[in-house]
């Protein structure tokens, strides 16, 4: 059988992870020497592809891993053993006896749940490493932090469990440090109602990206969850985190298919609700929403083309997009169109990108579908 031929790409998402490997060097020297990097890598690591990223964190000094599932901790399981792997989601029943064949912590929220895990411990004849869930507000998982005495009770009775860590999730630590600090204090109450239990001895984290901006230095608190920064992305637009200045690891291209002249008052839209006013020249690029161009866009987004910015016209399809290049002389198919990221002298932004879907860069990441290659940039650049 012949080989199949390597074909020219049509649309690509960049992933450049000597990027990513400075922005993890960078994050942990803003961050006291005792916290630890916990780097959150769940829904393939934001789209920037699992085993890729993780291979590169691991090579720059993650400390741990948090994953989303089970299949995602035994992905990472494959690049080697070594590294702690947090699953922040709860396991479904018949998931429970990977947490020992792949050696993966488990977060608790449940009575239920230990229930569970020491029934799995025990018939293995092992310890199930877990991390105690709170809930503090974010009225999602966790133990509600006024009963957290009462679980963590439950878990130093469990025989084949062995508590490694404690932790919390802030709900808005992007844009209300009010109620961030509020849910900082009840997880400290909810800490101290745990009797007996030693901060000293567990692994202790509240703060992820957005978080960062009120962690507090001293202890209990001994680790961090980094997602959405170490790609090189603020978790909001006037974060306090510009002061630790990543880079952007992800970009989004695409190519120019067709160039083609319209005269004024052609339909450019199929409910007939976009007419061109004027002479125009429009390229036609290779994506649309199968590729991750969400519907939102349309009439709105804009796309770099020579560097310059090309207002999309009338809808995005789900392979083509139509762009105005009117003003843009020169541009012939095949040119390079870029959606996120740097092109010449002009850049957009991925929060910029997601505004004009109505979406977030946590999203957007995660919409950029399996047809786009991953394209990854290896060199360190230093």
């Amino acid at each position: 059988m012949q080989p199949v031929p390597s074909l020219p790409l049509r649309c690509w998402a960049e992933i450049d992870l000597a990027a990513l490997e400075r922005n993890l060097r960078l994050i942990r020297a803003s961050l006291p020497p005792h916290i630890k990097y916990v780097a959150v890598v769940k829904a393939d690591a934001y789209g920037h592809g699992l085993h890729q990223t993780v291979a590169r964190l691991m090579h720059a000094g993650a400390d741990l891993f948090a994953v989303a599932n089970v299949t995602e901790a035994a992905a990472i399981r494959e690049l080697g053993p070594g590294w702690p792997v947090l699953i922040l989601s709860p396991l479904l029943p018949e998931e429970d006896k990977y947490l020992l064949e792949y050696d993966i912590t488990a977060a608790v929220s449940s009575e239920e749940e230990v229930e569970r895990f020491e029934a799995v411990g025990k018939e293995a004849g092992r310890v199930v490493p877990v991390h105690l869930k709170i809930d503090t507000g974010m009225g999602r998982l966790g133990v509600w932090h006024e009963y957290a005495g009462r679980l963590y009770e439950r878990l130093r009775q469990a025989e084949h469990i062995r508590i490694d860590g404690a932790f919390t999730h802030f709900s808005s630590a992007d844009d209300d440090p009010a109620f961030t600090d509020e849910q900082r204090r009840r997880f400290l109450a909810a800490l101290r109602s745990c009797a007996g239990l030693d901060p000293s001895r567990l692994l202790i984290h509240a703060d992820n990206s957005a978080g960062l901006e009120t962690a507090h230095d001293g202890q209990p608190f001994n680790a961090v969850r980094v997602g959405l920064l170490q790609f090189g992305i603020l978790p909001h637009p006037n974060s306090m985190l510009a002061r630790v200045h990543t880079e952007p690891v992800f970009s989004f291209h695409t190519r120019v298919g067709l160039v083609k002249r319209l005269p004024a008052g052609t339909d450019i839209s199929y409910n007939r609700t976009r007419t061109l006013k004027r002479d125009s020249v429009v390229a036609v690029i290779c994506a649309g929403y199968g590729d991750g161009i969400a519907r939102a866009c349309s009439d709105r987004a804009q796309i770099l083309v020579r560097g310059t910015r090309c207002a999309v016209l009338g809808r995005v399809t789900m392979d083509q997009t139509i762009i105005d290049v009117t003003d843009v002389p020169g541009v012939r198919c095949g040119d390079q169109a870029t959606l996120v990221g740097r092109q010449d002298s002009g850049q957009i932004s991925i929060a910029e990108f997601s505004a004009w879907s109505d979406s977030i860069p946590w999203e957007t990441l995660c919409s950029v579908t399996k047809r786009v290659p991953r394209v990854y940039r290896t060199s360190l650049g230093l």
